[in-house]
């Protein structure tokens, strides 16, 4: 097997640069006068105008994905961007749901003494007189349990998150000279 590339191969390399013959995969502009075989190849999948320009792969922050439609899977095009490094919902964004609140149990604090005043307001059940509302608790007095219950109210923002999965940068170069490749 020969070393020397297939032009239009990708390669994964550990270093910052492209070695001679190869060009970052960074989505540039290239001539089509000047890189006639590549352009051969690639076309314009990833840009340009056919005419006098095609682009390169921009491999600049995406994964790659393989073309074609996996089992159970969309079908993916050459050249296709998808994607996104964050993601925002709304409410119309998730189904439809409750948050039940029932069940809970609640202690009231209450007075033993006399009432002494009638309004409601900073004051405690008193459990005795015609005034039901005392400014002292000096006792919890059980009068059953009583439910609460109802439903939490609509909350948050939409506000973007991060969905990246961990990542490593490397560099793809692409190969601008070598082995034009035959279909077999």
């Amino acid at each position: 097997m020969s070393t020397e590339p297939f032009i239009g191969e990708i390669k994964i390399l550990g270093f910052n640069f492209a070695p001679l013959g190869y060009l970052t995969c960074q989505g540039q502009l290239m001539s089509i006068a000047q890189n006639t075989a590549l352009f051969a190849l690639i076309g314009t999948y990833y840009g340009g105008d056919g005419q006098s320009t095609f682009a390169l792969p921009d491999l600049q922050g995406r994964a790659p994905v393989g073309q074609g439609q996996g089992i159970g899977l969309p079908s993916y095009l050459i050249g296709e961007e998808a994607g996104s490094t964050s993601a925002s919902l709304s409410t119309a964004s998730l189904p439809a749901h409750t948050h039940p609140g029932a069940g809970i149990s609640v202690n009231i604090p209450v007075s033993t003494g006399g009432s002494d005043i009638a309004s409601p307001e900073g004051a405690f059940l008193c459990d005795r007189g015609v005034e039901v509302y005392s400014s002292i608790a000096t006792a919890s007095k059980n009068y059953g349990t009583p439910t609460v219950s109802g439903n939490t109210g609509i909350t948050g923002s939409s506000n973007p998150f991060g969905i990246m999965n961990p990542y490593l940068t490397i560099n793809y170069s692409i190969a601008t000279e070598g082995i034009f490749p035959s279909r077999s």
